[in-house]
């Protein structure tokens, strides 16, 4: 193993996304507690949308010293208009004006006389121009994709396009290196067929990923063993990979919203309940359903008896409008048999006893927790690579119940008698699902132990990270500080 005489310093630059957020600030603590002598700074930027993020790196700086995180400074954001036609768009866009912000907060950390001698910048996949950052003041860039290696496939695959060459929801089949077989164009996320910038964006983002030292992801490999090998065996070029995974913050995330009444609440009544014996409902930060669609929802609970924990985007309560959202009488009926509430620590609940089943919008940090605490998935896929996710668990590694594959904000119904269908799936103990979750359990927690492939890849990158610097970056170091100076 390559070492440091001194101290050394990565920076970090995610976007604020819980997502992206979570699984970034965890590869962080990780590669402190490995490495002390490693130091770690995020630069960090505010987006509207995003109103947790900085509690939460607040959160860890307080209690992590070798973390400190700098504020960009403010900038005029693109339209919302952009943010509603394109999120990937707007987050391209909003790069291009962040840039040198970016680059002047790079430079101060360089030549401040505490600042450790930089080693690399690791920077979120959807950051990926900001390797031009380290490229201007002669720092390697590792990109770290929050995702999963099908994903990273995916984005890959898009060198060999063109940037007008936006997917058609009509061709049936794909077959993308990194998948065994073709999947319908049905799952492939919502950008690739976008014609207002979301297809450009992705392309743009992509064509940068050859320029980073490595990739850096959130899976392990005995998971995505056969996208990692096709990917390694030059299907299509590719900066080497290092699955670092599962990333979990076994703490949760932290709420500044949070009711601490609540979460006592539904502990307790978790707590009342039989062993697996409890559907747990959460679809992410941004997912929820109208009216007619939570009524299917509500009615197939009703139909097929299951207890559950059921989380919506605004409390359940007594009222007129809330009375139309749920069938009548639904409120009554939960007595005893469920609990209905607008936010609930996933974390807490996946890990607690009662929980039995899942349905899950497939966030890949929603799945990746769901591995951990050995919980089967219902599959109820939303927006982003969701449906991409949901296939895979379903079709690829059989880890999870197919409700929905390809539903998106907005489809058609998914009536009562399908959801009751899907939700007795879940819990019926004898389906093999359960065999095969409860076995990828025990992988998911050996890999990051000492030994572990993913503990053993953490190592791997440290050691690329130093020998990087070591062979190739002081003299640009020095010539980057004098050039500030």
């Amino acid at each position: 193993m390559a070492e440091m005489k001194k101290k050394a310093g990565l920076i970090f630059f995610t976007i604020p996304g819980i997502g992206h957020l979570g699984s970034s600030l965890e590869l962080a603590q990780i590669l402190i507690n490995r490495h002390n002598h490693l130091s770690i700074t995020m630069i960090c930027m505010k987006l509207p949308h995003a109103p947790y993020s900085d509690a939460y790196i607040r959160s860890i700086t307080a209690s992590q010293p070798q973390i400190q995180a700098i504020d960009l400074p403010h900038v005029e954001p693109p339209p919302q208009e952009l943010l509603n036609r394109s999120i990937p768009h707007y987050i391209w866009t909003l790069l291009q004006i962040l840039k040198p912000q970016v680059k002047a907060t790079v430079q101060n950390i360089l030549s401040s006389s505490q600042s450790n001698p930089v080693i690399g910048l690791v920077i979120d996949v959807f950051c990926s121009p900001m390797i031009d950052v380290g490229n201007d003041l002669g720092i390697p860039s590792y990109l770290f994709m929050p995702s999963n290696v099908g994903f990273l496939s995916l984005m890959l695959s898009l060198q060999k396009r063109q940037v007008g060459d936006v997917f058609c929801d009509s061709d049936s089949k794909w077959l993308i290196p990194g998948f065994p077989d073709p999947f319908p164009s049905s799952v492939m996320p919502d950008a690739v067929f976008s014609k207002q910038g979301g297809y450009a964006a992705y392309y743009n983002l992509a064509q940068r990923f050859q320029d980073s030292k490595g990739i850096i992801v959130n899976t392990f490999s005995e998971l995505e063993q056969y996208a990692i090998d096709a990917l390694c065996n030059g299907q299509i070029q590719t900066p080497s990979i290092y699955a670092v995974g599962p990333l979990i913050n076994l703490k949760g995330h932290p709420n500044p919203n949070l009711d601490h009444a609540q979460h006592d609440r539904i502990l307790k009544w978790l707590d009342e309940q039989p062993d697996s014996s409890v559907v747990f409902l959460c679809f992410g930060s941004r997912g929820s359903f109208d009216p007619p669609q939570t009524r299917e929802i509500a009615q197939a609970l009703q139909r097929s008896g299951v207890r559950f924990l059921w989380t919506k985007r605004s409390p359940p309560t007594t009222t007129k409008k809330e009375e139309r959202t749920l069938p009548e009488g639904f409120l009554e009926w939960t007595e005893g048999r469920g609990m209905l509430c607008d936010w609930a620590p996933q974390v807490e609940v996946l890990a607690h006893k009662a929980i039995g089943g899942f349905v899950s919008h497939c966030g890949w940090n929603s799945i990746l927790e769901s591995l951990w605490f050995g919980v089967p998935i219902l599959t109820w896929p939303i927006y982003a690579e969701q449906q991409l996710n949901a296939f895979r668990m379903v079709r690829e590694f059989r880890l999870a119940v197919e409700l929905r594959l390809d539903y998106r904000r907005g489809s058609d119904l998914v009536m009562a008698e399908e959801i009751e269908n899907g939700l007795k799936q879940l819990m019926d103990r004898d389906n093999m699902v359960h065999k095969k979750v409860k076995e990828m359990q025990e992988v998911a927690r050996k890999v990051v132990l000492s030994g572990g492939s993913s503990f053993s890849s953490v190592e791997k990158l440290i050691d690329i990270m130093t020998l990087n610097f070591m062979v190739g970056l002081p003299s640009h170091f020095d010539e980057s500080i004098n050039e500030k100076a």
